[in-house]
C-alpha cells in the first residue's frame, strides 16, 4: 500500500474545497504543487474524479523525479525527512480537502448511513486491535444485526486476495442456503455459519437488496413482546387518506413483513404536513393483494383500525429528529423514548 493510499483511506474528497486550497483542474484531474525542503523539491500531487490521490517528488537541482523516499530500505535521515515532509503535506491536504468517512469504500459507507436514517444506529468500533470493524446494535435490546470488518478476500475466496469490506447479518438458514448460490454471498466471516452471512460490499449486490435483508436481521433484534409499534410513511400526494378517514376509520395498508396483529402504526404524512397524524392498531395481517402502478407495488396488505389523531406540527419530522430519526422511507420500529413521549400527548 501507497502513503497515499494509506493516509486517504476512509476519506471522501470535497470538491468545493480542492479549489479554495490551490488545486487547479486540468481536464479529468486537479493539480498542486508546492516546493519543500528549501525549495530543493517540488511536490506534485495528483487527485483524479474518483479522489484518488497521486504524488510526485522532483529533485530540483537535477530536474528528475527523486524515488528513494518509496524504497522502504532507505531509512537515512534525509531520506525520511523528505518522506516526513510529503507526508506532511499529504495530511494537510486530507485535512483541509478530505471529510473523513467511517469506511473505506463508497458502499459500506452508504450502507451504514441507510442504517442510521433507518434505526438511528451509529457504526460502533468497539475493538481496538481491529479499528476497522463495527458493529450496528439495536438501541432497545443491546443485539447485533450487522457487523462491517475489512479482511483480505482470500478469507472469503482463496482463489483471490486484497482489502474487501463485508457486512455480516442474521438471517434464516434456509435463506442463507438460498443466497449462497448468488454471486456476492459468503458463509460467514467471524461469526455462527448457520445463523449468519457475509455480503461483498462492492456493489456486486444493491444497497437496496442489503437494506432488505438488513430489515430481516434487524427483526431478530427486537424485543418479542406482545405489542410492538411501527412509524409507517404515507404520501398525500398519491393517496388521500384523510378521504378514506371520513367513511371508514378501519382502512387498508401495505404490508410489512414484521408487523403483526395487535401491533401499534404511526402513520408519518409527508409533505405539506411532515407529521405523524394517526395512531392504528393492527386488525389483520398478511392478506393477499396484487397491485402494482409507478409508485407503489403490493403483495399483500393488513387492515389498521384508527385509534387517535394527531394535530399537523404536533409530532413533526423535527420533533422526530430529537429521538434519533432522520429519515422514514419505509416501516420503521418505534424507539420506546419516543412512544413515552407521544403517549403522553393528549
Amino acid at each position: 500500500m501507497t502513503i497515499e493510499e494509506e493516509l486517504f483511506k476512509k476519506t471522501k474528497l470535497d470538491f468545493d474545497k480542492i479549489a479554495k486550497y490551490g488545486f487547479k483542474k486540468d481536464k479529468s484531474l486537479y493539480k498542486y504543487s508546492k516546493n519543500i525542503m528549501n525549495n530543493n523539491f517540488r511536490v506534485d500531487i495528483e487527485i483524479n474524479e474518483d479522489g484518488i490521490v497521486k504524488g510526485k517528488i522532483f529533485d530540483l537541482s537535477f530536474d528528475e523525479e527523486y524515488t528513494n523516499f518509496r524504497v522502504e530500505e532507505n531509512i537515512g535521515s534525509f531520506v525520511s525527512e523528505v518522506k516526513e515532509e510529503f507526508k506532511h503535506l499529504l495530511e494537510d491536504i486530507k485535512n483541509n480537502c478530505f471529510i473523513k468517512e467511517d469506511f473505506i469504500y463508497e458502499q459500506p459507507n452508504r450502507i451504514a448511513k441507510a442504517i442510521k436514517e433507518k434505526y438511528g444506529d451509529n457504526p460502533e468500533f468497539e475493538w481496538e486491535k481491529f479499528p476497522g470493524y463495527a458493529t450496528f446494535r439495536n438501541k432497545e435490546s443491546k443485539k447485533w444485526y450487522g457487523i462491517i470488518m475489512n479482511i483480505d478476500k482470500n478469507k472469503l475466496d482463496k482463489k483471490s486476495n486484497g482489502e474487501v469490506e463485508i457486512i455480516d447479518i442474521k438471517l434464516e438458514p434456509s435463506e442463507i442456503e438460498d443466497l449462497l448460490k448468488l454471486d456476492g454471498f459468503y458463509p460467514a466471516y467471524h461469526m455462527n455459519k448457520k445463523s449468519w452471512i457475509s455480503i461483498i460490499l462492492n456493489n456486486t449486490i444493491s444497497d437496496e437488496n442489503i437494506i432488505n435483508l438488513i430489515d430481516k436481521s434487524y427483526s431478530y433484534t427486537i424485543n418479542k413482546k406482545n405489542q410492538n409499534e411501527w412509524i409507517v410513511p404515507a404520501n398525500p400526494k398519491y393517496f388521500d387518506i384523510e378521504k378514506v378517514l371520513k367513511k371508514n376509520n378501519t382502512i387498508i395498508w401495505k404490508q410489512s413483513t414484521y408487523i403483526k396483529i395487535n401491533d401499534i402504526v404511526y402513520l408519518y404524512v409527508a409533505e405539506p404536513y411532515s407529521s405523524i397524524m394517526y395512531k392504528f392498531k393492527v386488525k389483520e395481517v398478511n392478506i393477499p393483494y396484487e397491485y402494482k402502478d409507478e409508485n407503489v407495488k403490493m403483495q399483500k396488505i393488513m387492515k389498521i383500525d384508527l385509534i387517535k389523531r394527531y394535530e399537523k406540527g404536533k409530532i413533526s419530522f423535527n420533533k422526530l429528529k430529537d429521538f434519533g430519526i432522520n429519515a422514514i422511507r419505509g416501516p420503521r420500529y418505534m424507539p420506546s423514548a419516543l412512544s413515552e413521549y407521544i403517549n403522553k400527548i393528549n
